[in-house]
C-alpha cells in the first residue's frame, strides 16, 4: 500500500503549514490558551472562511471542498505539529462527521454549509462521568413526548462544549441498553434546559465542558438517522475521529523530535553540543522510530477510512494505541533532552506533554483499544 500523498494533497498540507507557522507559533498558542474560550476567533475565522479547511470533508453541494479522510489526516498531522488551538477537531472530526454520516438532506443543508465555512462551532456530546470508554456506555435518555423528545442527563468531557453553538447529543430510550434504543439528536446550545459548565483539564489547548440536559425538548426532526440507527452512526463517527486524532498525535510527536534535535545541536555541555553524546543520540533515534511507526499506523487507518474498509474499527484502534503512546513517549523524551527548561512556560515541550496526555485518553485510552482489537480478532 502506497502511503505517499499526491501533489495536490501535499499542496494542501503546505498551505496549512505556512499559515500555522505564522498564526500558531508557540507564543501564540500559549496566548490562546489563556483566553476565555481557549482560541483566537480571528484565526478560527480564517481557517474556515479563507482557507476552507473546515469544509475539507464536506461535499461540494453543501459548501465544502469534497475531499476525504486522507486529506483530513494530512491536515490533522500539520495541526498537531503546531498545537492549533481552535474548535476544529470538535466541529469537523466529531460533529461534522456525525452529520455527514447520519443526517438527512434537510439537516445537512441546514448545518453543513455553516460548519464548512467556520461560521458555526459544533461538537459531539456522548461521554458521561463514571462510565467507561465504550461509546455506548451512557445513561442520558430521550423520552418520547408527543411528536417530540425530552432529553435528560449530563454529559462530561465534551470537547469545546463551552463554545459550541450546535450539539449532537447521544441519548437512549428509557430502559434500553447497549446498541438498542440509541439515537443522536441535533440540539441548539441555547435551548431551554441546557446548562454548560467549563471543566479544568491538563490540556489547556483543548477545552472541555460538562453539559446538563434538564427536560430539553427537541423535535423528532432533530434526530440523526432513523430509529435504532444511532449506535452505528456514533461508533463509525468515533472510529473516523480516532483516525484523525491519531494523525494529530503523529504531528505532535514529530514536532517533539524536531525540537529535541534542534536543541541538542545548539545546547553545549563540556565544550560541545549535547547532541554529540551517545545517550542523546539514542533518545533521538528511539523518538524517530516511534514517529515513523506511528505515522505508518495513522496513514494505514486513513486509507481504511477512505476505502470504507471493514477493518476500519481495528485500524482505528491500532492507530490510536500506537500514536497515543508514541506521542507521550516523544513528549517525555523532549523534556528530558531539554533538561530543566523543558517544563518551563517559555518552551514548547511541556505544552506537547500535556496535549499528549490529554489526547491519550480522548476517545479511549490505549488499554481500551487493545481490548477492543482483541475482541475484534476473537482472541
Amino acid at each position: 500500500m502506497n502511503f505517499a500523498f499526491t501533489e495536490e494533497q501535499e499542496d494542501l498540507r503546505e498551505a496549512a503549514r505556512a499559515f500555522l507557522a505564522d498564526h500558531s507559533s508557540g507564543e501564540q498558542v500559549r496566548h490562546a490558551m489563556e483566553t476565555e474560550h481557549g482560541f483566537d476567533p480571528d484565526v478560527w475565522k480564517r481557517v474556515g472562511a479563507e482557507l476552507g479547511f473546515c469544509g475539507v470533508t464536506v461535499p461540494e453541494k453543501h459548501g465544502g471542498i469534497g475531499l476525504g479522510s486522507v486529506e483530513l489526516t494530512g491536515l490533522m498531522e500539520v495541526m498537531g505539529e503546531h498545537l492549533l488551538c481552535a474548535p476544529f477537531f470538535s466541529t469537523v472530526c466529531l460533529a461534522g462527521t456525525a452529520l455527514r454520516i447520519g443526517g438527512d438532506e434537510a439537516q445537512k443543508q441546514e448545518h453543513l454549509p455553516a460548519l464548512a465555512a467556520g461560521q458555526k462551532i459544533a461538537t459531539l456530546a456522548h461521554s458521561e462521568a463514571g462510565r467507561g470508554f465504550d461509546p455506548l456506555d451512557f445513561g442520558c435518555t430521550a423520552e418520547p413526548d408527543g411528536a417530540d423528545f425530552r432529553l435528560r442527563g449530563t454529559k462530561r468531557y465534551v470537547i469545546d462544549g463551552g463554545v459550541a453553538e450546535l450539539l449532537i447529543v447521544a441519548a437512549r430510550a428509557p430502559g434500553s441498553d447497549g446498541e438498542a434504543g440509541v439515537s443522536l439528536f441535533l440540539v441548539s446550545a441555547g435551548s431551554e434546559g441546557v446548562t454548560r459548565r467549563p471543566l479544568a483539564s491538563m490540556d489547556q489547548t483543548r477545552r472541555q465542558a460538562e453539559i446538563r440536559f434538564d427536560d430539553v425538548r427537541v423535535p423528532a426532526s432533530a434526530r440523526l438517522g432513523g430509529e435504532g440507527q444511532g449506535a452505528d452512526i456514533l461508533c463509525r463517527t468515533l472510529d473516523l475521529a480516532a483516525v484523525a486524532l491519531a494523525a494529530e498525535q503523529v504531528g505532535g510527536a514529530q514536532r517533539c523530535l524536531d525540537l529535541s534535535v534542534a536543541y541538542a545541536k545548539e545546547r553545549e555541555q563540556f565544550g560541545r553540543p549535547i547532541g554529540s553524546f551517545q545517550a542523546i543520540k539514542h533518545k533521538c533515534a528511539d523518538m524517530m522510530l516511534r514517529v515513523e511507526s506511528a505515522r505508518s499506523a495513522a496513514y494505514y487507518a486513513a486509507c481504511a477510512a477512505a476505502d470504507d474498509a471493514t477493518e476500519l474499527p481495528r485500524a482505528a484502534s491500532l492507530a490510536k494505541v500506537y500514536c497515543s503512546e508514541a506521542y507521550f513517549a516523544c513528549a517525555g523524551e523532549a523534556i528530558q533532552i531539554h533538561g530543566g527548561v523543558g517544563f518551563t512556560w517559555e518552551y514548547d515541550p511541556h505544552v506537547h506533554f500535556k496535549r499528549a496526555q490529554g489526547s491519550s485518553v480522548l476517545l479511549g485510552d490505549p488499554a481500551y483499544h487493545r481490548e477492543r482489537i482483541a475482541r475484534e480478532l476473537a482472541l
